[in-house]
Order: C-alpha cells, then sequence, then structure tokens
C-alpha cells in the first residue's frame, strides 16, 4: 500500500478514526474484517459512546465499496482521504485512520458499470442467489458495481468477489450516486424526508454514517444521498452552502442549523425541517431519531441558518 493509491473499503462500515492509537479495547469488533459493527455497539455503554466524542476518538465512518484515497501508512493503520466526503479539513475528502486490512484494491471497470445502492434500511449481501447464502449485513446507501440481474437476484461485483443481493433491497442506477428522486407529489425535499422517517427510533452515533447509527450530520448527509444529493459532511460546512432559506419560506427537507452562543458562535448541531414547525434529526448521545416541534425545544433560540440542498 503506498501514498495516494486508490483503494476501496471492505468491511460493511468502516470505523475512521483520529489516530492510530484512538480506538480502545471495547472497538476492536469495529477494526476487524468483517467488522462486528452490531457487537461494537451492543457492547458499549453510555459513557464508551460519550468518549467517542469527549475523546475526540472517531471522526466518521466510510461504508463497503467506497473508495478513498491512501494518503500515509504506519504499521497495520492507514491514513485515508474521502472524496465522497467533502470538508474544509482537506481537499482531497475527509481524513482520517483505518485499519489497512480493512481496505481492499478496487476493479479497473468498475467505475464504468451500472450500481446497486441499497434503499432498504439494511440488506444481507449473500454469497449466492439464495436465502440461507446470507454473508455480510450491509448499511442503507451502500452502492456497489452491478454484473448482472438475475430474476430476483442482482448481481453484483465486492470487494470480496462476486455477490448477490435481493431486488427489493436495491435500486438499479447508471451511476453513482443516483439521479434525484422525488416523492409521489413530486416534492425531492419531501422525498428526502420520507427516507429519514423511517429510522425513527435509530439511536444516534457520534461519527455515525451508517443505518447502524448516525449522527446529526451524518443523518441529513445520508438522506441526501439517497436524493442523489451529495452535501458536505459535517454541520459547520453544510451549513455554509446550499441556499439560503428564511424561516417563514422553510419546506420539508431544508436544514436548520444551531449555534453556540444563542446563534452567534460556532454551529454544532443540524436537523431537518419536517414541515408544521417540527424537526426530524438525530440528537445526540443516548438519544434516539426523532420528531421534535421547534417552538419550545430546548435549542430554538441557537437556531443561526436555514439551507436548502434540493432545489
Amino acid at each position: 500500500m503506498s501514498q495516494g493509491e486508490r483503494k476501496i473499503v471492505a468491511v460493511s462500515v468502516a470505523c475512521v478514526w483520529t489516530k492510530p492509537d484512538s480506538s480502545r479495547l471495547v472497538d476492536e469488533p469495529a477494526l476487524q474484517r468483517p467488522a462486528g459493527i452490531r457487537a461494537w455497539l451492543d457492547a458499549m455503554t453510555l459513557e464508551e459512546r460519550l468518549d467517542l466524542c469527549n475523546g475526540n476518538r472517531l471522526q466518521t465512518q466510510v461504508l463497503y465499496g467506497t473508495e478513498v484515497i491512501v494518503a500515509e501508512v504506519q504499521g497495520e493503520w492507514a491514513r485515508i482521504f474521502i472524496p465522497s466526503q467533502s470538508t474544509r479539513k482537506e481537499a482531497a475528502g475527509y481524513p482520517g485512520w483505518v485499519r489497512s486490512a480493512q481496505l481492499a484494491d478496487p476493479a479497473a471497470d468498475s467505475g464504468l458499470l451500472p450500481r446497486a445502492d441499497v434503499v432498504s434500511a439494511a440488506a444481507w449481501l449473500h454469497t449466492a442467489p439464495a436465502a440461507e447464502a446470507r454473508s455480510l449485513e450491509l448499511s442503507f446507501m451502500t452502492s456497489l458495481p452491478v454484473l448482472a440481474e438475475e430474476a430476483s437476484w442482482v448481481k453484483v461485483r465486492t470487494p470480496d468477489g462476486i455477490g448477490y443481493l435481493q431486488t427489493g433491497d436495491v435500486r438499479i442506477t447508471e451511476s453513482s450516486p443516483a439521479s434525484v428522486t422525488a416523492s409521489s407529489n413530486g416534492h425531492v425535499g419531501a422525498s428526502i424526508l420520507e427516507q429519514g422517517r423511517r429510522f425513527l427510533g435509530l439511536p444516534y452515533l457520534w461519527g455515525g454514517l451508517s443505518s447502524f447509527g448516525y449522527d446529526c450530520s451524518g443523518f441529513v448527509y445520508s438522506m441526501h444521498r439517497y436524493a442523489g444529493i451529495t452535501i458536505p459532511r459535517d454541520a459547520s460546512d453544510q451549513a455554509r452552502h446550499g441556499l439560503l432559506v428564511e424561516k417563514e419560506r422553510l419546506e420539508p427537507g431544508d436544514l436548520l442549523f444551531f449555534a453556540y452562543e444563542e446563534g452567534r458562535g460556532a454551529v454544532h448541531h443540524v436537523g431537518m425541517y419536517a414541515g408544521h414547525g417540527r424537526m426530524i434529526h438525530s440528537p445526540e448521545t443516548g438519544k434516539t431519531i426523532e420528531i421534535v416541534e421547534l417552538s419550545g425545544y430546548k435549542l430554538a433560540l441557537e437556531h443561526c441558518v436555514s439551507r436548502r440542498y434540493w432545489s
């Protein structure tokens, strides 16, 4: 593995750490190949979840089959950039450290093939077109190159070879990300909101960017990806782009940003307007994705700006 080399993520969800020594003993299941994401989440105490943020440990996550760029290698760790996650931190993409064993070589022609995007909340990858041949549980919006469509199965290329996904779990697109998808009433913002509602009750995860657990900005990032819209990874960057929307003109799918010092300080949170004076968001460690009334909500006075990316 060398500097500048392109790789793809070879685990269902790779955790991207601040430094090679940022992970703890409790994080070992998430560092393996295959990664034990559910076992990791189930094992962590509330204090250990809080420490992902308070200890400046977890930066972001990246999904199976996603391309990354290797910036540096130290022992069994690789510093990577994630081009699909834009940030002010690095022009090449979101930076951080992953276990080198969780990366694989990409196939030369994968970028030319149609994509199978997981649109179920989660989906099983199979080693053969048979229900009993489960091999890996994949997150919402995992995207893999399509080799063939076979009745009720889609044959895909994976970092581990050939795999199969059930047609009901995916949509086929000509490229990744998919083109913009509108809801039944033709409103793209409402379509983004519809996807967000599917994850109500999902526990918050600092740095989370998978349907096993989202942080606030990872949640809105992933719902926009469903509509074929790539937005910056972090709330502070998301608040700097998109179309500025005044409060009286908010529509479902618009993003609401919150800043310290009653809106005058640094942006620290983002939610999505859900219509009728409400917001859907992934609030904080120890809580779950929820819809709240904006009026009287504890962050109401911190609302500093609203942005629209779907127009």
